[in-house]
């Protein structure tokens, strides 16, 4: 899922596009349970390029009003299931491939240029986070928007999606119906540990810069016998927004 964070000032508001992304296998279990408890998305318009998918190119997988104790096979057998590949189609720009025509180019084309669409438009999003790493997560967008939580984030391990007992066929025939969803993902990891390691890196040159600076006032206070100002040495410089987003 995608959300649109502002910040504002005085002089203007400023809107920056975060997502956070989870295992495709676990996102995947956790949609099979929710639906399965009868959620349903009747009131997306899934608007692309100023309209709705006609029924031809959009078909339901179940004839009610929902789909109620659905079972897993059921839920993978839809080929038009929403919930294949869903991280990609909700990042990509499916326009590039002709909205849900899907004989609008072939399928692997299409494959192609979703998941590239999905890698551009993640890697130039202001930040995203990882579910399976909640502490860095938390650490980066702390670090990017300047920001401080009044309490740490907590790593859940158990939910819904861990509860559920599937034997490795079944698992492998989820990563298949999310092939791009797993290249996303394995993408999205790669990029998010270079960004978490890069600002742990900045932060530490940061932190021996302060204390080598406040070791020189030290010295020169005691060499010339002055007295210590009043929080000298408190406060940290920080970057602003743009000039850290711009190196990813």
């Amino acid at each position: 899922m995608t959300f649109r964070v502002s910040f504002s000032s005085r002089a203007m508001m400023n809107f920056y596009y975060i997502t956070m992304l989870r295992d495709p296998v676990s996102r995947y279990l956790s949609e099979w349970k929710h639906v399965q408890r009868g959620a349903t998305w009747k009131t997306s318009l899934h608007m692309c390029d100023g309209r709705s998918p006609t029924p031809d190119e959009l078909p339901t997988c179940y004839p009610g009003d929902d789909w109620s104790g659905v079972s897993l096979r059921e839920f993978m057998d839809c080929s038009y299931n929403l919930a294949n590949n869903r991280q990609v189609r909700m990042l990509a720009d499916l326009s590039l491939v002709g909205c849900y025509n899907l004989t609008f180019m072939n399928e692997s084309e299409r494959s192609a240029i979703l998941l590239q669409s999905a890698k551009n438009n993640l890697k130039n999003m202001a930040f995203f986070g990882l579910t399976e790493f909640q502490r860095k997560t938390q650490f980066l967008f702390e670090r990017t928007f300047n920001l401080k939580f009044i309490s740490p984030f907590t790593q859940f391990n158990i939910t819904r999606a861990s509860n559920v007992d599937i034997n490795e066929g079944a698992r492998q025939h989820i990563e298949e119906l999310n092939f791009l969803d797993m290249q996303l993902y394995e993408y999205a990891k790669d990029l998010f540990q270079q960004r978490y390691h890069h600002t742990k890196q900045l932060e530490h040159q940061r932190d021996r810069q302060k204390r080598r600076e406040e070791r020189r006032l030290q010295r020169e206070h005691r060499a010339h016998g002055w007295p210590k100002e009043d929080g000298a040495t408190e406060g940290t410089v920080t970057e602003d927004y743009n000039s850290q987003v711009v190196r990813w």
